[in-house]
């Protein structure tokens, strides 16, 4: 084989390798959950070296408004907005908006493109967190009203907790972990009260594991009027429900506000 075969060879064998290279993730990525303004991302989602990356298609449906095509002569995933283009190229390890060019790698596989989440939803106007309670990441797409992990946890610890009940003691529920995180007692944020387990876990299901569970749609209501500013509980921190809980340390150390369905709420 004489040197220029040789060389040709070895070009195309280069070609072939970062080519396939482009196409799936690195060997060391693992799955990960994603979510978006509190349900689940459809498709897999991966996380290499700190970075998420979700399939384009699937975040833009979950941010709606956005048209996704590939362009077989540029080899490029272009999808177009109301008002803008995003193009991802995974041989350039590029995205970009309208002019715009920014560094991310861009891989596809099984006909799907994926994105680093953060970069892409924070080019389009959202915002995306990695939640440690999650085990993922957290979006907030851009024309949300709330928070995304907020909104999911809260939820799902109102439901935990009231499900069943009538809207105005689920609200109530939500109102006492958000009074605790202005309180100086208690963490700042809703999932960090949630979890909180500086004196023992707060709340029970913590401990169950029913806090995990998909909420029922009257908690995703009442956790969304919660943030919204309604309030049912006052100023209350506590509460406990009598039938399942004898509540001694809050009888002894709080004082009673109100009783609402089943809970007994304490300032």
């Amino acid at each position: 084989m004489n040197l220029r075969w040789k060389r040709a060879v070895l070009a195309s064998l280069c070609g072939i390798t970062a080519a396939a290279a482009l196409s799936v993730p690195a060997l060391g990525a693992r799955t990960v959950p994603v979510q978006v303004d509190g349900s689940a991302l459809e498709g897999t989602a991966y996380l290499e070296s700190g970075v998420t990356y979700v399939p384009l298609r699937s975040l833009l449906d979950a941010f709606g408004g956005w048209e996704l095509s590939w362009d077989s002569k540029t080899r490029t995933a272009v999808a177009d907005g109301a008002d803008a283009t995003l193009t991802a190229d995974p041989a350039a390890g590029t995205v970009s908006l309208d002019a715009a060019v920014y560094a991310g790698k861009v891989y596809v596989q099984n006909g799907r493109t994926y994105v680093p989440l953060r970069l892409v939803a924070e080019l389009l106007g959202g915002a995306a967190e990695w939640d440690r309670y999650f085990g993922g990441a957290a979006v907030t797409s851009p024309d949300a009203d709330h928070d995304a992990a907020d909104l999911y946890w809260l939820s799902r610890i109102i439901s935990a907790e009231s499900r069943g009940e009538v809207l105005e003691g689920q609200i109530a529920v939500g109102n006492v972990v958000l009074n605790r995180t202005g309180d100086a007692a208690f963490p700042d944020t809703i999932p960090a009260v949630i979890f909180d387990r500086n004196h023992g876990v707060q709340f029970e299901p913590v401990s169950n594991g029913t806090v995990y569970q998909q909420p029922a749609a009257l908690s995703v209501e009442a956790a969304k009027r919660a943030l919204d500013g309604e309030n049912t509980a006052g100023d209350a921190l506590y509460f406990y429900a009598p039938a399942l809980s004898q509540g001694t340390w809050i009888n002894a150390n709080r004082t009673y506000l109100l009783t609402i369905g089943c809970h007994r709420f304490y300032l």
